[in-house]
């Protein structure tokens, strides 16, 4: 299904939507209805109307993956068709960004959408060049400072030349997602960033890798898929499809660099290797494809154009007889360097990706949803044609026959919503037990972590032998199959099997670095030689307790603590969670189908009875996770006075008698006293302040943030899922009701015409049969369409 059969059918089942819509308020004028007697009639053009607009307004979104330096932004420019992404030295990508479609000759605008906050804040309106300025300098704002207004995202909105011809793609998107190396040059928390990524990942119609030519195999590129793949194997292979590697700056090969197809081979093998299989590589040179847009559109500035004759204009040259080289004006090369940029490929390839998936998906659901309003007009016309060709008493005995029956259905519909509740509780408990696990898992690693430390602290210190250290008690993470047990316990009446929810998380879990080497790294005194060093008292010494000399050692250690922990658990979440969306909403879609099956059964049985069949059909939206905040630990730190004794050497002055000899023999010797300096040890009392961090104690305040955080998500969550379950169930609901309500207005309508218009029905049969005869023009049209939709039904 090519884009242009996509556009033709588009228009076609748009065109006949609209038509239908017209002949239904003339059959409704027609029948001189209104008041409580439209409703039944009133509830078709609604579901007409939301088809319609969900043919207009559905957003197909494509997200561009990329390490720094691979020219995203350039990239992403060609498809745009203007330079309105800017691109630098530093990271740019500081928040998702969304470059959304819209017309020609409508303001594009630049918005930034801020936390808490519905309305996002209109930052420039103008051209690609001031939209350009202004988000590089927000962009080094947020990075500088910190993102002081808790900005979540931008918000491009712009014409996109790719799909500039094609209406039926006016929800096309482009999203721009920051790499994980862009994650760390950010001054902010980059796990949100990561979430962001993950959740485009998630959502998107295709998804598009860039990789720089000249440097596809660094530690970049490997930390992205590592961050991005290495844990969604089966997310990978299901999606396949979807994902597209594209080589970006082909255009920097030299004579003597490898030949671009050797190039493409060597990535095939490396991306094989990260577990992408079969994985398609397009080669591009985005700068090239950009300025030859640009040139095409007459809106190439100088510096562009001469750009555009400096690195690429000389490829096109020519030779006259003498040899002189014939350079063509860049107007007259510029379709066939857009050409050979590989732009047009990668644009018009990832378009049809689009269109033969979810395109072709969102043409069948709006052609069946208009082919249901068709034929439930058709149901009234047979109603009322019926209803007038019997006799009036007939038609009395078959009014009060279907009432009776329409009551039963309404109390079988209760039943289902009876078991709708208990099949809602297991998609709650199920996903509280995979964050359960989460929590569990992630207070047991830290636990080991810190008895590292402590074990460490033993080993070097000068205790007693016979002192052992004894690491904390740990708790027992359960890992049975939670969900599955409850399906079981309930019984085959529900699910069949559900698969259990976080199956592997505690595997996925570890720190990005060892506390202990970080420790010992920022507060060497105090990781890196014996105990005894630090403490006076060996009988005494505690593994969990570290003493310090200053306020600060202390301070250093907790905030090494924090650095190391607090990044690992948020970033766990953030993989949990995924994981966990992942697999919820499957679960719902299993849910969804049981509501629907449970409804359509009731309503095959009444639509048995009155010959005519209501499908019902849901949309499924996607579960939105709540977010996890763990900003650290604060735990305090101790400050002790301690007396202790220690012993000083003194100076004491002892006299001593001395004799001094008399040199005259008339003189005695001479006795005199003199002070002796002599130098003794003793022992005094004395006191010190110490400053120690209880690790015990912060253990207990991570293990405590944890169980606060996932008690709150566990709540939100269980809010999320009972409002969206629910209106699975109100939508299976009301549409059964609306099928009920408009046969039962039918059937009543025409009792009532009957007892005053019995002489008319002659001609009221005429009129009713000429209303049949022109909506099986439309019913045809939809079938037609259907038919050819089916020819380019995509392959699963």
């Amino acid at each position: 299904m090519s884009s242009q059969e996509f556009q033709a059918a588009y228009n076609s089942i748009k065109d006949t939507g609209y038509r239908l819509l017209q002949y239904l308020k003339e059959f409704q004028e027609g029948l001189g209805i209104q008041g409580d007697e439209s409703q039944g009639l009133q509830s078709i053009e609604d579901e007409i109307n939301k088809a319609l607009k969900a043919l207009q307004d559905q957003k197909y979104q494509v997200a561009v993956i990329a390490a720094m330096k691979a020219g995203k932004s350039t990239f992403l420019n060609s498809i745009i068709g203007a330079d309105v992404l800017a691109s630098e030295t530093a990271a740019c990508t500081i928040c998702r960004t969304d470059v959304r479609h819209i017309k020609p000759g409508e303001t594009p605008k630049l918005l930034e959408y801020r936390e808490g906050e519905r309305k996002p804040v209109i930052l420039v309106e103008g051209d690609a060049g001031e939209i350009q300025q202004k988000f590089l300098l927000r962009t080094r704002e947020i990075r500088e400072q910190g993102n002081p207004d808790n900005t979540t995202r931008f918000e491009i909105e712009h014409p996109i030349e790719a799909i500039s011809q094609l209406s039926s793609l006016t929800g096309f998107t482009l999203v721009d997602t920051p790499g994980p190396n862009e994650w760390e040059s950010a001054n902010f928390n980059i796990n949100e960033l990561k979430q962001t990524a993950l959740e485009a990942l998630r959502t998107c119609n295709a998804i598009l890798f860039i990789l720089n030519y000249a440097s596809y195999k660094d530690n970049a590129v490997a930390d992205l898929f590592k961050d991005v793949v290495e844990n969604r194997k089966d997310f990978i292979a299901e999606n396949t499809g979807k994902i597209y590697f594209i080589l970006n700056k082909v255009d920097q090969k030299t004579e003597r660099d490898k030949e671009i197809a050797d190039v493409i081979k060597d990535l095939e093998r490396e991306l094989v290797g990260f577990g992408f299989c079969n994985p398609v590589i397009y080669p591009a040179s985005s700068r090239q494809g950009l300025l030859a847009k640009l040139i095409q559109q007459e809106k190439a500035t100088e510096s562009e154009t001469k750009d555009f004759k400096k690195f690429f204009s000389a490829r096109y040259a020519t030779e006259d007889e003498e040899g002189n080289q014939i350079i063509p004006a860049p107007r007259k090369i510029a379709a066939q360097a857009l050409a050979d940029s590989g732009i047009l490929t990668i644009q018009e390839t990832v378009i049809q990706r689009i269109t033969q998936n979810s395109g072709w998906n969102l043409l069948s659901e709006v052609v069946a949803e208009i082919d249901k309003a068709a034929k439930a007009i058709e149901d009234t016309l047979n109603t009322e044609i019926r209803g007038w060709e019997m006799g009036i008493e007939a038609l009395k005995q078959k009014v009060e026959e279907y009432r009776k029956r329409s009551e039963n259905a309404r109390s079988r519909v209760e039943l289902v919503k009876t078991a709708v509740e208990v099949q809602k509780q297991i998609l709650i408990q199920g996903f509280s037990q995979g964050i359960n696990t989460f929590a569990d898992e992630a207070k047991t690693q830290i636990t080991s972590e810190i008895d590292k430390i402590a074990g460490a602290r033993s080993a070097n210190s000068p205790k007693p032998k016979d002192t052992k250290y004894l690491p904390q008690p740990r708790s027992k993470v359960e890992k049975k199959g939670f969900v599955g047990q409850i399906v079981g316990e309930i019984g085959e009446a529900l699910l069949g099997s559900i698969p259990v929810f976080g199956e592997g998380l505690g595997k996925a879990f570890k720190l990005s670095t060892s506390l202990w080497d970080k420790l010992s790294e920022t507060v060497p005194d105090n990781f890196n030689g014996s105990v005894s060093e630090q403490d006076d008292k060996p009988e005494k010494f505690d593994p969990y307790i570290i003493r310090c000399k200053t306020q600060t050692e202390a301070q250093k250690i907790l905030k090494t603590i924090n650095d190391v922990c607090a990044p690992s658990i948020e970033s766990w979440w953030i993989d949990t969670q995924d994981q966990l969306v992942r697999e919820g909403t499957s679960i719902r879609e299993q849910l969804a189908e049981k509501i629907q099956e449970d409804i359509q059964k009731i309503s095959d049985e009444l639509s048995n009875y009155l010959g005519d069949t209501l499908q019902v059909r849901l949309n499924i939206n996607p579960i939105q996770f709540p977010s996890f905040d763990f900003p650290g630990i604060d735990a305090g730190i101790q400050r002790q006075v301690e007396i202790f004794t220690r012993t000083e050497k003194i100076t004491e002055l002892k006299k001593k008698s001395r004799t001094k000899k008399s040199k005259s023999l008339c003189k005695g010797d001479q006795t005199y006293t003199v002070d002796v300096p002599i130098e003794k040890t003793i022992e005094v009392q004395d006191q010190r302040t110490i400053y120690q961090v209880d690790l015990r104690q912060t253990v207990k305040q991570i293990k405590h943030k944890i169980d606060d955080n996932v008690s709150g998500s566990q709540l939100l969550l269980e809010q999320v899922i009972e409002q969206q379950v629910s209106t699975d169930f109100k939508s299976a609901e009301r549409q059964i009701n609306d099928y009920i309500n408009r046969f039962q207005n039918d059937f009543d309508r025409v009792l009532k015409e009957r007892e005053t218009k019995e002489a008319e029905a002659p001609e009221i049969l005429a009129r009713l049969e000429y209303q049949k005869a022109k909506l099986i023009e439309y019913l045809s049209q939809l079938s037609s369409i259907r038919e050819s939709l089916d020819s380019w039904k995509p392959v699963k």
